[in-house]
């Protein structure tokens, strides 16, 4: 089986002392994870290193940055490189989440870069990709994912991208009103598998896990992760409160 994942992505919120608290309640739990199945959770910057040394020890629990930047080091203010976060045993990085997308700019391109630079690092990324409104009513989203994974992670060798997670996001389907059904996240992860199979092989295909990121919550999540090309869920809101995000870890394959 595929690897599953339960990853926990925090955006900008949550203080440090909320933030360690929830870490707990959370961890308090222990569930004991399976050798294909883990929980990962992205926090803000400031709070990595507490947030390794609450899962260290613990099997199949990890960390993971919210963003990195797109250059080794340098004179860039602000920005954090994969060297950093290796130094720090970051292991996971979310790399072109929607957010990133629409309010910073970041292209595919930019995105290809930073692909490289977490895996020249020994950190795994989790590359975001998916449509906004006005594609999917266009129905035309296919051909925009094409494009996105064709432009961030096609260069790759089949080694390296064997190695990145992979989280769709029907970005119309957050915070718009609208639902994305199980229907259609089932159909958009076997397109996306499809494509890789095309490039890359079936073996290929068929290795790597896509994350289904479109508010995923806890009376949902059961349903999502039992499609047969869904391998876990990239959670926002829902990862903020200890108990739906517990359903949400005790809800992969």
């Amino acid at each position: 089986m595929r690897m599953q994942y339960a990853a926990a992505n925090w955006k900008m919120n949550m203080t440090y002392q909320q933030g360690e608290l929830l870490l707990d309640e959370i961890l308090n739990e222990k569930i004991e994870l399976s050798g294909h199945q883990f929980a990962i959770f992205a926090v803000p910057f400031p709070y990595l290193i507490m947030a390794h040394s609450e899962v260290d020890g613990l099997k199949n629990y990890a960390i993971a940055a919210q963003n990195c930047y797109h250059r080794q080091s340098g004179a860039y203010t602000g920005e954090i490189s994969a060297e950093m976060l290796q130094s720090v045993r970051v292991g996971y990085c979310i790399v072109g989440h929607s957010e990133r997308r629409e309010y910073f700019s970041e292209s595919n391109q930019m995105l290809a870069e930073k692909i490289n630079i977490c895996l020249s690092h020994d950190i795994q990324p989790i590359f975001c990709c998916g449509e906004p409104l006005q594609i999917r009513e266009a129905e035309t989203q296919n051909q925009y994912v094409d494009v996105q994974l064709k432009e961030s992670l096609f260069h790759l060798s089949a080694d390296k991208l064997s190695r990145v997670i992979i989280a769709y996001e029907p970005i119309w389907a957050i915070g718009t009103g609208k639902t994305a059904t199980t229907q259609q996240a089932q159909e958009m992860h076997a397109y996306i598998r499809s494509i890789i199979d095309r490039q890359f092989g079936k073996t290929v295909a068929e290795s790597i896990s896509i994350l289904y990121g479109g508010s995923v919550k806890a009376g949902n999540a059961k349903e999502l992760f039992s499609c047969p090309d869904v391998d876990g869920g990239l959670v926002g809101g829902a990862s903020l409160v200890s108990a739906d995000f517990v359903k949400i870890i005790r809800s992969l394959k």
